[in-house]
């Protein structure tokens, strides 16, 4: 049965927040609109969500098609809708925030509906569109209290890593020094990663190896696409 609605409909939209570590420091890929309004603009990848298409399908189809990347973790944030957020008329958005592991060196692909992408380091970014520099330090924000409450941190490392190397990243989201013998402490207190039997060569003393536990990395994907 086909319904007919009276009420005007608002349109729905999806943006994603995508972050990595580059240069040890906590970076967001961003596109250039190619077309109005805001042509020429940076923002947050993002795009139309199509009838009959899943919530978050639309985000990684969005973040596919403007950016190339499509093996990114995605976790739903919050919902934006004021009226004035797009010039094009009443446009509700849900945004995501979207990790990927330090050790992966995707540099973006702009499509059809960007001009270019570039990554920039969070503190100095662009003027963006619409209301992106809102849900930018949100997704921001969400990220470093997740960080600290939840293995998400493992999103952004390799399978297996040094201490030093998860202390440089967990510097970086938190935009914060952190004491090493303190750092050592209150990650193994937390439960979120396991030594392992594999060491790093290098100058000085090998270096033993952690991960992130399954059990930890499993409550998190469980969650994901939540706020």
């Amino acid at each position: 049965m086909t319904y007919t609605y009276e009420h005007p409909r608002p349109s729905l939209t999806v943006d994603v927040a995508i972050f990595a570590i580059r240069d040890e420091q906590l970076n967001v890929l961003l596109v250039q609109r190619a077309h109005s309004p805001f042509q020429g603009r940076w923002a947050l990848p993002g795009g139309f969500v199509e009838m009959d298409e899943p919530l978050e399908h639309a985000a990684a189809r969005e973040l596919e098609e403007e950016t190339g990347v499509d093996n990114a973790y995605l976790e739903q944030l919050y919902t934006y809708g004021d009226p004035g957020r797009d010039p094009r008329g009443q446009v509700v958005s849900v945004a995501y925030f979207a990790l990927l592991p330090c050790n992966s060196l995707h540099q973006g692909e702009a499509g059809s509906d960007a001009a270019q992408v570039g990554w920039f380091p969070v503190e100095v970014v662009p003027e963006l569109a619409f209301d992106h520099t809102e849900i930018l330090d949100y997704a921001t924000h969400r990220l470093r209290y997740k960080l600290e409450t939840s293995a998400v941190g493992f999103q952004l490392m390799p399978d297996e890593f040094t201490l030093s190397e998860l202390q440089h990243t967990y510097e970086a989201v938190l935009g914060a020094k952190q004491e090493p013998r303190s750092f050592r402490r209150r990650m193994q207190q937390a439960g979120f990663i396991e030594s392992t039997t594999h060491v790093r060569s290098g100058k000085g003393r090998p270096a033993k190896l952690y991960r992130f536990k399954p059990e930890a990395v499993e409550e998190v994907r469980t969650r994901r696409c939540f706020p």
